[in-house]
């Protein structure tokens, strides 16, 4: 390296007349020299009482880098925004090349993002219309289904047993440790709330009749939907969203092979068919759980909490449950399988599918629920 490439980078100012600068450019404007800041320069220009041309000289110049080009845009863009004429002849080829190149094309109008502060009706009224959206996409994907159904029902549906057995055993037994830790704690939950005010008049032994009612009519099949919601529901979004980023569902379309029978259909069957057996197997730890807490803890013994409890619950809030249980199954496996169909072409859709279908998932179990709570109690049941 020459002796003048060994210092750092210089900027000086040459006055050459009263409307013409001259900016030289000497020593090493590569990594790692020290180069005055391209604020401070234009602060120069500013201070130079607005020359009118602008010379870009660099004869002196030692080696460079990508530091240089883009150091001389801002000189160029200020001038530019400035009225200034200026000249880069004195600049080396290479520089003076890649500076065109820089410059060749302009920047396309609005594609910097600005920061647009919306009024409170405009923010309404985005909103309504992505609800809008959202009922057309729900009501077409719920066609599609229904007509996916019939096909099934006429035996024509094309997909293979081998995936609905694999759906089967994912939202069945595999999920059986999660339902398992979850309704026990549910139970013990409910033994110890209702313990607390029925220990007071010495009613413990109608502790059973709380955790009983309550797990089966109401918290053994909302318990496990939300679990399966978080835990199914998010899977059947990711993997059909997946399949959608990799062009596979547009694959199965061009091999005339229906995404929702092929697809669709296991999934939903699946969770349709283990989700009352799920419920049954949560009603039964939530049970136990209350059992726990009210042998152990109260002057109540097994048989005893075991004959309360039978005497307490019967076929008609069994079958409450399980009825849930089959509407939750349906309003999870369809927010997972439609976000994942809905999904985008990205590994952030892929996410934001998964995150949507958990949250409508929730929040259709809970409407649901009330609407059939309400119903069993102006029914009398």
């Amino acid at each position: 390296m020459s002796a003048v490439s060994a210092v750092s980078g210089q900027v000086n100012f040459i006055r050459i007349d009263d409307s013409t600068v001259a900016i030289q450019l000497t020593g090493n404007w590569d990594h790692g020299a020290t180069i005055k800041q391209a604020e401070q320069v234009l602060a120069d220009l500013d201070a130079s009482k607005n020359p009118s041309h602008v010379l870009l000289q660099a004869h002196e110049l030692g080696s460079w880098d990508s530091r240089l080009p883009a150091y001389l845009l801002r000189i160029i863009d200020y001038c530019q925004s400035h009225d200034i004429e200026f000249d880069a002849s004195g600049l080396p080829e290479g520089v003076q090349a890649l500076l065109k190149l820089a410059r060749a094309v302009p920047e396309r109008a609005g594609a910097r993002r600005t920061a647009q502060k919306k009024s409170a009706l405009g923010q309404i009224g985005k909103t309504v219309l992505k609800g809008l959206k959202d009922a057309k996409g729900l009501i077409a994907f719920i066609g599609e289904t229904v007509l996916a159904t019939l096909t099934l029902v006429r035996g024509k549906a094309r997909f293979r047993t081998v995936d609905m057995f694999l759906c089967i055993q994912d939202a069945g037994p595999a999920a059986l440790p999660i339902v398992t830790l979850i309704s026990l704690l549910v139970g013990l939950i409910l033994a110890f709330v209702g313990a607390v005010q029925l220990a007071m008049f010495g009613a413990q032994i109608y502790i059973a009749d709380l955790v009983g009612l309550g797990t089966v009519r109401e918290m053994g099949a909302l318990m496990t939907a939300v679990i399966m919601s978080g835990r199914t529901g998010a899977a059947y979004a990711a993997q059909l969203g997946t399949m959608n980023v990799n062009s596979e569902i547009d694959a199965l379309k061009t091999m005339g092979i229906s995404p929702m029978e092929f697809l669709v259909l296991p999934r939903m069957l699946a969770l349709i068919l283990m989700m009352p057996l799920l419920c049954l197997y949560a009603d039964l730890m939530g049970i136990l759980g209350g059992a726990m807490v009210t042998v152990s803890a109260f002057d109540v013994s097994l048989i005893q909490y075991y004959n309360e409890t039978q005497k307490a619950v019967d076929l008609n809030d069994f079958s409450i449950g399980l009825f849930k249980s089959l509407v939750f199954a349906t309003l999870i496996a369809t927010a997972g399988c439609m976000r994942g169909m809905q999904c985008g072409r990205s590994a952030s859709a892929v996410g934001d599918a998964a995150t949507a279908a958990v949250v409508n998932s929730i929040v259709y179990i809970v409407v649901a629920d009330s609407v059939i709570t309400l119903i069993c109690d102006r029914l009398g049941i």
